[in-house]
């Protein structure tokens, strides 16, 4: 885990980071409703969400997870909403920091620019991070670099921590995976919660 050390403290660095992503307009003509860069995190947050990108609602509210992924996500953790936005313990940062557009099946994927841009120089600032939940297969691809499905990931999920916890989207579009897995809520949802409450504890030990 890096540490930055020289030319500032590390507060100044995470509020200068979350100022560029939020001013960053890389990718801006792509874009159908234009730049909108949607992230929240602070120097102490122990826990980091990396989900897909913003959907519409998530787009012209600036709020993340602030749908109906992210009432079921909140659900699976079980954190209230005032603790899932508490920025100094939570910090979401998505793969696409902005509303990617329209597919044939969902929205597209998120931009391929945002993660190599942004998240090593935020991650940086974020010297007391414990736990990063990787959500859907972006994500997972992304960190993990390996050829297993989301499903296989997350049958293996205890071979990525304790750095990474697996999880599928929480999108309603996957409540047929859900019902057919139903090994997902009886084996990790509660490893999961105990694992978030333990890392978001005032007097946080190694899980």
């Amino acid at each position: 885990m890096t540490i930055i050390q020289k030319g500032g403290c590390l507060k100044d660095k995470t509020i200068t980071v979350l100022q560029e992503i939020r001013q960053c307009r890389l990718c801006e003509p792509e874009l159908p409703l234009g730049a909108n860069p949607v992230v929240r995190g602070a120097e102490h947050a122990r826990l980091v969400i990396i989900g897909q990108a913003p959907g519409t609602k998530v787009h012209q509210s600036s709020i993340p997870w602030n749908d109906a992924s992210g009432e079921r996500l909140r659900e699976w953790l079980q954190l209230p909403s005032e603790k899932f936005y508490d920025q100094h313990q939570v910090a979401i940062m998505p793969m696409g920091f902005c509303y990617p557009g329209k597919g044939k099946s969902g929205d597209l994927p998120p931009r391929k620019e945002c993660a190599p841009t942004w998240h090593q120089r935020l991650l940086d600032t974020l010297p007391e991070r414990r736990l990063t939940l990787l959500i859907g297969q972006y994500a997972q691809q992304y960190y993990l670099q390996d050829k297993l499905t989301l499903t296989e990931r997350l049958k293996n999920y205890r071979q990525y921590l304790p750095e990474y916890f697996v999880l599928p989207h929480p999108s309603p579009r996957n409540n047929i995976w859900l019902k057919r897995n139903p090994w997902f809520a009886d084996t990790l949802l509660e490893d999961l919660q105990q694992r978030v409450k333990a890392v978001l504890a005032k007097d946080h030990t190694s899980y």
